[in-house]
């Protein structure tokens, strides 16, 4: 394991392949669990699924990270209900299977970001920000295009149109994302700042 991420310069020697084995599965129920977790907040309630993805990605690192959601994935596609609102693998079938798929996208680009030394709150705000927005290419795409690929009425889900899109898709998620990213900032580059200080 990198010791530049998080976890990995915490645990340092000691990140056998067993310990990394038992940190992607630890991120994958984190994601889980925050999946299942509201916070009431306007214009919509904000889910705690974004900000794991962007903790375990910010902290595991890119590899760990994404092989994390990978699981996450695999899980639900088994049949765990591992998904918001304890779905399980029917929710690849559904408006949202976008997002689901680009969980691990966004994992990898924020455990990028670390592997490559980005620290400090600022730039790790700015980075999470960055993964957060990208999220909604694959999930918009599918919305739009599931119509088309699958012969799925998208027009059901309120995703006929690029406006209608922005209206149910993304523009009552926005803050959420705000406040998410810089939370998972604050968290990492805390941790960080921590870790440092431990070595003086």
């Amino acid at each position: 394991m990198s010791t530049s991420s998080i976890l990995g310069a915490a645990l340092g020697d000691r990140s056998s392949a067993g310990t990394q084995a038992l940190l992607v599965l630890g991120g994958s129920v984190l994601v889980a669990v925050a999946a299942q977790i509201s916070v009431p907040m306007l214009p919509v309630p904000m889910t705690l699924q974004t900000l794991a993805v962007l903790l375990v990605g910010l902290s595991l690192g890119a590899r760990l990270g994404a092989l994390a959601l990978i699981a996450y994935l695999l899980e639900g596609a088994a049949g765990l209900p591992v998904f918001a609102n304890f779905n399980n693998g029917l929710a690849f079938f559904g408006p949202t299977a976008g997002f689901l798929l680009g969980f691990v996208m966004m994992a990898l680009l924020a455990g990028l970001a670390t592997d490559y030394g980005i620290r400090r709150f600022l730039p790790l705000a700015a980075v999470a920000l960055a993964v957060s927005a990208l999220l909604y290419v694959p999930g918009v795409a599918w919305a739009m295009l599931a119509d088309a690929a699958l012969g799925v009425d998208a027009a059901k889900w309120g995703a006929d149109s690029f406006a209608m899109i922005w209206q149910y898709y993304m523009s009552p998620f926005l803050l959420g994302d705000v406040v998410k990213a810089v939370i998972a900032a604050l968290v990492i580059a805390g941790g960080w700042a921590a870790l440092q200080r431990r070595a003086v």
